[in-house]
Order: C-alpha cells, then sequence, then structure tokens
C-alpha cells in the first residue's frame, strides 16, 4: 500500500532510512519532522498544501518513545490504538493499524501513547503518568500528528515506534537542548549528559538498542521477504 512515512530528525531518520535501504522497488517517501508537540503542529500547518495533496492515502509516524509501565522495556516495538495529549484522546485508523499488526505478528503490542510537551526523565513521573492516564509509553509527536490528518477523511494514520528508556530508571532532562523549530543543540545537550554521567549513559545505550530495533521493524515492514529478525 501506498505509505507516507513520517519521523523524527536525526537518528530516527537515519534509522528507517537504513532499513529501507534494501526496499528495491517502490520504497514509501519519507519526511523529516521536527522533535516536540509544538513544532511538529507547527510544520505540519506550514506543510499544510504539500500534506494535503500527497498521493498516499496511509500516513506512517515511525520513532523511538519512552515506557511508562513495566510491562514495556528497551527495545520493544509497540503499535499506537490512540494516544493522548493534555486530556483529549484521538484514535489510530483501525483498519491500517490492524494490517501493520497483522505484518509484524508476536514482534509488536498494541498499546495507548501519551503525549508530553517536555521529556518526561523521572521513573516516578513515568509511573504516575501511566497510574493516571492509563497511557503505556510517551513521546512528544503522535498527538500533533493525529490530529493534524483529522481534517483529512482520505488519510488514514497509524503510528509504530520502539522503547527506548524503560519506566523504572531516570534518564537525563534534556528538554532545554531541544530548540524551538524542534532540533537538538549540542552544547546543552553535552552540558546534560555532563552534569548526569549515569543516566546519560543508560540514555545513550538504550537509543541506539532502539534505533537497532527501528531499521530492523523498517526493513521488515517494507521488504517482501524480509529475513527472520531476532529483536
Amino acid at each position: 500500500m501506498p505509505t507516507l512515512i513520517l519521523v523524527p530528525q536525526g537518528a530516527e531518520y537515519q534509522a528507517v532510512r537504513r532499513g529501507l535501504s534494501s526496499v528495491s522497488s517502490s520504497p514509501p517517501q519519507v519526511l523529516t519532522i521536527p522533535m516536540g508537540s509544538a513544532p511538529v503542529q507547527q510544520y505540519l500547518q506550514v506543510n499544510f498544501k504539500l500534506l494535503a495533496h500527497v498521493r498516499e492515502n496511509f500516513i506512517l509516524m515511525m520513532g523511538l518513545c519512552g515506557s511508562l509501565s513495566g510491562k514495556y522495556q528497551v527495545g520493544d516495538i509497540v503499535l499506537y490504538q490512540n494516544c493522548l495529549y493534555q486530556g483529549n484522546l484521538q484514535d489510530c485508523n483501525h483498519d491500517f493499524t490492524a494490517n501493520i499488526y497483522t505484518r509484524l505478528g508476536d514482534h509488536v503490542s498494541l498499546v495507548r501513547g501519551l503525549t508530553s510537551d517536555r521529556i518526561v526523565c523521572t521513573a516516578v513521573e513515568k509511573h504516575h503518568l501511566h497510574q493516571q492516564y492509563g497511557a503505556d509509553v510517551v513521546d512528544m509527536e503522535a498527538y500533533s500528528c493525529l490530529e493534524f490528518f483529522r481534517q483529512f477523511p482520505d488519510k488514514q494514520v497509524a503510528i509504530l515506534r520502539v522503547v527506548s528508556d524503560d519506566s523504572n530508571h531516570d534518564i537525563p532532562n534534556i528538554t532545554s537542548a531541544i530548540s524551538e523549530n524542534g532540533s537538538l543543540r549540542p552544547l546543552p545537550l553535552a552540558w546534560e549528559f555532563i552534569r548526569q554521567p549515569q543516566s546519560a549513559r543508560r540514555l545513550i545505550t538504550g537509543s541506539l538498542q532502539g534505533l537497532k530495533v527501528l531499521t530492523a521493524v523498517t526493513q521488515l515492514l517494507f521488504t517482501p521477504d524480509p529475513p527472520d529478525f531476532r529483536f
């Protein structure tokens, strides 16, 4: 099926591109989006005309996410059924989601996502959000995507992500390293890593593992006869 992939810029985009490198015929188009809820919303509005007229009717958002539940660990592949933001709930397209779930089989879990305006960095807050909203994972972009494409009835949206940090450990608070346009600022990022070396090491390790799985699941999803992956 003709699919447009939306993926955050940087390492996540590169991971998806690696997964598509072995797709020889009609690979899906990939668009990079900023990091963060507000930058994504602004990007989508600025590119309204482009996105309204793309030929693909299936929109797949891919990337990394954080776990809010002990059930989901680093490297787990999750497929959103719906997503929350500030008490509002948006559903992903049922048929498109079911198609992906069938394709990936035992490799993927169906979850409820939560979109946050900032990095959720402490285990205490992760557990609190899970209890408060019943959400399984958290990201910074998914809800904005679902909300935007509601105005196009012919566009079916699904969200597929890989867990890059678990719910039982803290990660560095790198919210200040994300610029207003949704890109990472190297110096503030490095400073937060220096201030919190142990949690930074955990974040880097988890991200690398998550990116590796993101590449593999992209290949599994879009290659006609993919190899037998061991995630």
